[in-house]
């Protein structure tokens, strides 16, 4: 295969320049993943690097993934030793390696969002403060802004001002001794410690710098001080770096994310080549005229172009208040659906924040119109999920407190709040983990517990031993069904109201599971473990789901749809109304804008309305100063009425009474049938879900005996 068909100039000048460091500025719709994965089989094939001599960095997994696939079809069996993985990933496997010497064990457990909270939340405690004042969410994001930028307790306790800084410096420290104590790491500290691990281990480092003699970092402007600080100590002994990224699209900077880590390469970096890509393959002449007049606004001087069609004005509609503006969406969907323009799944709405979202669901759910919420409730955050994980991290690694006081009593097992008290102080006061006070106390009457408690705590430590043992001499896929049937979770769970659907969920995880099913138990554990702790929100999204997406600007980034809704264009919400007293973030804000209106292919609709509820209250809205910012003559102002197109003959005779069965929704019965604009609406009961109104020539039914 030629790796430079169908490249341009600049592409093919980024793949072909291999040795020293190279900065490609990426523009949206560049194809810079292509040329990612072209550089990637362009060393291999061409140059005869060895995979296992790549690393390859990225932001997510589905990124990462989208990598792999690509490079399946350039290299086949040749691209086998590659690393490709997310920042996160990649420190965890070195940390898993090498971690050691800075006192990382090996079988450290990653806690996620809501571990990190809980623990958060009993620090605040401990240091006598009241969580409902100190928030847990407001403190963690002070302890990860500072590791993202490296400061650690030690470096934090130097440059402690004030009384709320020595507040956070007491929370901080308590919330890294109980991490310690779980033998667990936040998704921060993964980076931290792996740039602690190569400052202070000049061995390690150089083991890794002679693995990776050439890396790639994609979405380089999304880049905290940790993150650039790996790859750059990585990188010093061959400086075979290359990064590509676009400050233009740096929207992440509540998570430390720094655009200027681009200008700090070139400073680290004087002899670094530079490509810019600035060919558009994704949007229509006009759409990618009103993103450039937006980002303008930024003073970038970008050059963007494309050689697609000049495609149609975009549209801005003004609604009277949310729930019309979010009926003007779903009516024009309903439009471009029933007329041929579009399919569901070609549709996306984006908001700035999550709370837009529910107004918009209930339009939706009106319409009958199929929708799937990019920020919906993880997999691996629902409760029956995360008992199982629980239990899975507990047998991978005893010393996990937050997980064994989280699984103790699920199922039931008549372990008192007192009981569970009383443990975890005795378990402080020894110095021991809670899985050892619980053995201790079965064997010993210091604790005080009666006979009964002790025959509780009894059986429940048989069945973790048990099932430790069981995980040293058997597979994952095994560990897990014995598990399940040894906790009677089924049985626990038909006890619910929606049991059934939670033991699907379970279900699930155990497909999951076989990915990992052949490998041994603890081998098994521990891949899957790092898979379910590092999933972000839009590893998941399925992009062949014949329904809309609801999501916000932010995980909107790296995705492209042929139609796209950005809901809220106003002052307060876009810009958000805290960036109004910081340049720096009103930049940012009108980045994010950018980034929204560059993931639109064919057709874009910008909508703001005259009065929003916000609090309770109905006040007065004002269109974004960003629309001020667009040519007139790129512009459509409405949406065009047009009635759908009639169903067919064979639909029409749907009547009240009939059986019905829905894609989405299954089998239900017709209680109305009212005329409507050449269509008809459908009051339809279906069985398990309730009533739902469908328009006739959108619901693809199915009449049923």
């Amino acid at each position: 295969m030629d790796i430079l068909s169908g490249l341009n100039k600049p592409q093919q000048e980024a793949v072909l320049s291999v040795e020293g460091p190279l900065l490609v500025l990426a523009g949206p719709g560049s194809g810079k993943t292509r040329v990612i994965t072209h550089r990637v089989a362009h060393l291999i094939n061409d140059c005869g690097v060895s995979s296992r001599n790549i690393l390859a960095i990225t932001f997510t997994n589905k990124a990462a993934n989208e990598m792999k696939t690509r490079l399946r079809t350039l290299v086949g069996t040749s691209g086998s030793g590659l690393t490709i993985g997310t920042f996160h990933a990649f420190a965890a496997r070195v940390l898993r390696a090498d971690g050691q010497s800075i006192g990382v064990e090996p079988h450290f457990v990653i806690f996620d969002s809501s571990d990190q909270e809980r623990i958060a939340k009993s620090a605040i405690e401990i240091e006598g403060l009241d969580p409902k004042k100190y928030r847990p969410g407001t403190l963690l994001s002070i302890i990860s802004q500072a590791k993202g930028q490296l400061i650690s307790t030690e470096l934090f306790a130097e440059r402690v001002g004030g009384y709320t800084d020595r507040l956070i410096l007491k929370v901080y420290r308590r919330y890294q001794h109980l991490l310690e104590e779980n033998q667990a790491l936040d998704f921060d500290d993964l980076l931290l410690k792996a740039v602690e691990l190569f400052r202070s281990n000049p061995d390690v480092l150089a083991k890794y710098q002679d693995k990776y003699m050439y890396i790639l970092v994609d979405e380089f402007q999304d880049t905290n001080p940790s993150q650039y600080e790996l790859v750059h100590l990585l990188a010093k002994k061959n400086r075979n770096i290359c990064v590509v990224g676009d400050p233009d699209q740096s929207i992440y900077s509540w998570r430390s994310a720094d655009p200027r880590n681009v200008q700090r390469f070139l400073e680290d970096y004087p002899d670094a080549k530079k490509v810019v890509l600035g060919q558009n393959y994704r949007s229509t002449k006009n759409i990618l005229e009103v993103a450039r007049s937006v980002i303008s606004g930024n003073h970038s001087k970008k050059e963007l172009w494309t050689e697609n069609e000049a495609g149609e004005p975009i549209v801005i509609v003004q609604g009277y208040n949310e729930t019309e503006e979010a009926g003007l969406i779903s009516k024009e969907i309903i439009r471009l659906v029933s007329s041929g323009v579009a399919r569901f799944r070609d549709c996306a709405i984006m908001y700035r924040t999550n709370a837009q979202s529910r107004v918009l669901e209930e339009a939706l759910l009106r319409s009958g119109l199929p929708y799937k919420l990019a920020n919906g409730t993880r997999f691996y955050e629902r409760s029956e999920v995360k008992d199982i994980i629980s239990y899975i991290r507990v047998l991978y690694n005893q010393m996990d407190n937050a997980s064994l006081l989280r699984i103790i009593n699920i199922p039931p097992r008549g372990i008192g709040q007192i009981t569970l008290g009383r443990l975890v102080d005795s378990a402080g006061s020894l110095g021991m983990s809670f899985y050892e006070a619980i053995k201790e106390a079965v064997g010993s009457n210091d604790f005080g517990f009666t006979p009964k408690v002790r025959r509780l705590l009894a059986d429940f430590s048989e069945l973790m031993d048990g099932l430790i043992s069981l995980s040293q001499e058997t597979n994952l896929l095994d560990l897990f069904d014995q598990l399940v049937e040894r906790i009677g979770y089924e049985e626990y769970l038909s006890g619910h109201a929606d049991g059934d659907e939670r033991w699907d969920n379970i279900l699930e995880l155990r497909t999951v599971i076989q990915e990992y099913g052949d490998l041994p138990a603890i081998e098994g554990m521990e891949s899957f473990l790092e898979r379910s702790a590092l999933v972000s929100d839009i590893d998941g999204y399925d992009e062949n789901a014949d329904a809309i997406t609801l999501i916000t600007l932010h995980q909107a980034k790296g995705l492209e749809f042929p139609v796209v809704f950005i809901a809220g264009v106003e002052e307060g919400l876009l810009p958000h109304a805290r960036s109004f007293d910081d340049p720096a973030q009103l930049e940012e804000e009108r980045r994010l804008f950018y980034v929204g209106i560059t993931r639109a292919k064919r057709k874009l609709y910008l909508t703001y309305t005259r009065q929003r509820s916000i609090m309770s209250s109905s006040l007065s809205a004002i269109p974004s100063r960003y629309l001020s910012d667009i040519p007139e003559e790129l512009v459509s102002h409405g949406i065009t009425e047009t009635a759908p197109a009639s169903p067919s003959e064979k639909l029409l005779d749907i009547k009240p009474g009939d059986k019905v069965r829905h894609q989405q929704f299954g089998d239900g019965l017709v209680i109305s049938c009212e005329p409507k604009k050449g269509d008809a609406e459908l009051l339809i009961a279906f069985r398990g879900i309730g009533m739902k109104r469908l328009l006739l020539s959108l619901a693809k039914l199915e009449k049923v005996e």
